[in-house]
Parts: C-alpha cells; structure tokens; sequence
C-alpha cells in the first residue's frame, strides 16, 4: 500500500474511531447534575391569585400531565416521541406518586424556571421552562399547585421512568438544552395598557408560544426567544396523538403563508376555540386556550404586529 493511501486510512480509521467514542459517549454516560440554588419562597395566596394559577396551569400545563383519570397524573407523550418514550410526571397530591410533595415553595419556583430538580437533576426538554415569567405569575402557579383543586387530588397513577432517545441524550449531554438561568432580581409584568408589550410577554414568557411555532423545538433560544430561528414563523415537526407529523402554524403576518390575511377577530376565535377561516380546525398539540380572555387573546396580536414577517414555502394548516 503506498504511503499516501496509508495516511489516508489511517486519518479515517482515527475518525471513525473517534465517532464511536462520541456515540458510546452520548449513549452511555450519565446525564449531568446541577447544584440546586433555590430560594427561601414562601408562597401566600387569595382567591385572585388562584384563579390566575388555575388559567396557567390549565393552559400550559394540563395537555401533557393530564392522564385518563381527569387528574394532573401525568400520561404517555405520544408527541414527544422524537425524544424517546416519554411520560409526563405525576403532579398531583399523592404522598407516594405525586413528585411535587416534596417541593418547597422556592424549589418548585427554582424548577419551573430552571428546569433543575430539587436533587439537581435536569427537568426534561420538554418541559416548559420559564425563567422570565413574573414573580406573581408565579406564585399564581404555586399557589393552584398547593390547592385542593380537584384535579390535584391524589392521582394513583404511578411514575413511569421516560427511555430517552439518542437525540434527546445528545441534545442534553452536549449542552444544546440546558438549564435556564434563574433570575437575580425582582420580575414584574408587563403594563397591560403597553399592548404589544403585555402580548409579547404573554406569548413569550408566560404561555411558551414560540417554542411550537419556531422552526424547532431544538433550536429553540429560551433565554432569548427572538433568537430561536424561524421565529414564530412556523414549520416546526410536532407528531399529533397519533404519531402523525404535522407542522406549525406561521403566526407572522405573511399574507400568503402566514395570518396576513386574517382579522383581530378572527385570530381571537381561532385561539379561544380552534375555529380557523380556512374551515381546518385546530389539531393536537395545539389545544384551544379556552381560559384566556379576549384582551389578553387581543394583546398577541398587537404583538404580532411587530414581528419580523416570515414566508413559508407553504402554508402549514396545523396546530
């Protein structure tokens, strides 16, 4: 064999070599920890506030940790099988199989917008992770968590141990997700008089809006969200409940691919109920957001207004 060649397996061999190391690496190694920083949070609650919890959780949390008993007992993510078999943790009040009995007021904060466990586990990528939510948005949330709602009591449905995918692990070990940074300051809202800012601040911060209607889940900035790419434009690969791929809805306002062409109203119905104007409803995993008010609805699409506009190659009927 002459020399040249010989280098030239040699270099192949070595990366090759060096693949299988990245893969053993990425499959069978262990998935880091973080130190727990929790807060010292002591959660106090009124009517008002639980209210706001129940239209947060009902919105943002409920369609994944939802199971067949009409409790937050969590299910099988059939939506999430690009990362493996997943199922969404048991969170109502059962001592044995509910994982937030457990929680302090300030570890569940730290969760929720860290995505780090109070043994300084990662919270799966799936999970929404809202680290510029408001602090009273917060113990909102904290405070229905802790109430007697009845779609908190006790669920028997046990913890099923999610069997991540190579993606999912790759995606987690090297660092593409990672734990948000918990904020250093006091979070106050948005003035909701400040139109697009109050709109902004609910599709960006408090009900995760982009993170579906980007271009992908992976690439998805939620430090920064205008950074994701293909923001709010669309296209992004989500299985429906069965399997099925269907692809983002573009809520920039391109008048050919996107809601250019659509009215305040319409966008509001569409939203509260999954009535769009094409006549093709609404299909899992977006859920109409019934809880909502027209206002808040209103607000999106004041917000809307100033996003950069994106067009699609074709027009993604669903979610």
């Amino acid at each position: 064999m002459k020399r040249p060649l010989k280098i030239v397996v040699a270099v192949v061999g070595i990366l090759l070599l060096l693949a299988l190391a990245f893969v053993a690496y990425i499959q069978f190694s262990s998935f880091p920890t973080y130190e727990n920083k929790a807060p010292v949070l002591n959660v106090t609650s009124d009517s008002i506030k639980l209210a706001e919890g129940e239209k947060i959780v009902k919105t943002l949390c409920s369609s994944c940790h939802m199971s067949e008993d009409g409790k937050l007992g969590g299910r099988h993510m059939v939506d999430a099988s690009a990362f493996g078999e997943v199922h969404a943790t048991n969170i109502t009040r059962h001592s044995e199989h509910g994982a937030l009995s457990k929680y302090s007021d300030g570890e569940l904060a730290y969760l929720i917008r860290t995505g780090i466990k109070r043994d300084g586990s990662y919270a799966p990528p799936w999970m929404v992770k809202l680290p510029h939510l408001s602090d009273y948005d917060m113990e909102a949330i904290i405070s229905y968590l802790r109430s007697d709602a009845p779609e908190l009591s006790p669920s028997n449905r046990p913890n099923q141990p999610t069997d991540y995918s190579f993606l999912a692990k790759m995606l987690v070990k090297t660092g593409a997700f990672k734990p948000m940074t918990y904020p250093s300051q006091p979070i106050s809202g948005p003035d909701a008089s400040d139109r697009p800012a109050y709109g902004k601040y609910l599709m960006l911060h408090k009900y995760d809006c982009f993170a579906c209607h980007s271009k992908s889940f992976a690439s998805c900035d939620f430090e920064m969200p205008e950074n994701s790419k293909g923001f709010l434009g669309g296209g992004n690969p989500i299985p429906d409940t069965e399997g099925k791929i269907i692809l983002s809805s573009n809520l920039t306002m391109d008048k050919e691919t996107g809601l250019g062409n659509w009215t305040r109203a319409q966008f509001i119905q569409a939203v509260k109920t999954g009535a769009r104007p094409n006549g093709i409803g609404a299909r899992y995993p977006m859920m109409p957001f019934v809880h909502l008010s027209d206002d808040e609805v209103s607000a999106m699409w004041d917000y809307l207004q100033t996003v950069p506009v994106i067009q699609n190659s074709e027009d993604f009927s669903a979610p």
